[in-house]
């Protein structure tokens, strides 16, 4: 049973500087709707933690860079800025924020430091002490995925419990994988792939199967990045851990998304003005049916 999510969230987001130099890329805001149905703004991070909390985790861990403390802060319940929202009749905004600070509150959030930006292998590994023996949920604090009653998340966890995989994964059809991590392996059934090797940003892919930064683990994947040379970038690789674990002889799973799931990726501007007009339409459409 996953109960546990690690959330990277250290990255240097160098491609979209100088919007990052002070703030971390996760910050960055996407469209959104509040409770009573309202277009707004959430940082992506905020999203991806809703997301969870309504798919039932409560123990988070963000793993989180030096000197940038704005993620901690925006987590931190702050009742007088709801009382000063109510006081200006600012109803909407004042019970959406009120939502989320009881989300957190219900919630065990741990906060790591990752002093230099050495891999999202690196990051994972970072959180051994509060995963501990259990088996855990890994989510890119950065990548949000639009997906109606979190269905891709239920998806993955029954894969990842039915299969007793030791790693499963989301992954998705894309034109140009060569800047994801790659799957090659063996169909078993409607959108699950049995993985017979990962190669993170292949110069020849091997397929179009990319890897989305959603990963069911048991915690052998630790011992895996423990043992995994540096790789792509200089940095420790979460893809090479995995295919340490395919190497071992591991179950390793892949769960495609669906076709009307939609990712939301703000790694470089291009794909921010992408996901700002995917996610515009996205909320307009669910306010309209929600009125």
């Amino acid at each position: 049973m996953l109960r546990k999510v690690v959330i990277p969230a250290a990255g240097l987001g160098t491609r979209l500087l100088s919007a990052t130099k002070e703030q971390p890329k996760e910050m960055l805001p996407v469209f959104s709707v509040t409770k009573d149905g309202e277009l707004c703004l959430k940082p992506v991070v905020q999203l991806v933690f809703e997301q969870l909390h309504h798919a039932g985790f409560r123990e988070f861990c963000f793993i989180v860079g030096k000197e940038k403390r704005a993620i901690e802060d925006h987590f931190t319940p702050d009742s007088s800025y709801v009382s000063m929202l109510r006081r200006n009749d600012k109803n909407g905004p004042s019970e959406d924020l009120q939502a989320f600070y009881e989300m957190v509150e219900e919630s065990t959030l741990v906060w790591i430091n990752q002093p230099e930006p050495r891999g999202f292998g690196d990051a994972v590994l970072k959180a051994k002490p509060f995963i501990g023996g259990d088996s855990f949920l890994v989510h890119a604090g950065d990548s949000y995925i639009l997906s109606e009653n979190s269905e891709h998340l239920k998806r993955l966890t029954e894969v990842s419990d039915m299969m007793k995989a030791d790693a499963a994964f989301l992954v998705q059809q894309v034109e140009d994988p060569r800047r994801y991590g790659v799957v090659e392996g063996t169909r078993e059934g409607a959108g699950i792939v049995r993985v017979t090797r990962v190669v993170e940003k292949p110069l020849q892919p091997a397929s179009k199967l990319a890897i989305m930064p959603v990963y069911a683990f048991h915690p052998v994947i630790l011992k895996a990045l423990e043992v995994t040379q540096s790789g792509v970038g200089g940095e420790i690789q979460l893809t090479d851990g995995i295919q340490k674990m395919v190497e071992w002889g591991l179950e390793i799973r892949a769960v495609e998304l669906e076709e009307k799931d939609v990712r939301l990726d703000i790694g470089s501007p291009e794909l921010y003005w992408e996901s700002q007009s995917l996610s515009y339409k996205h909320s307009v459409e669910k306010k309209r049916r929600n009125n």
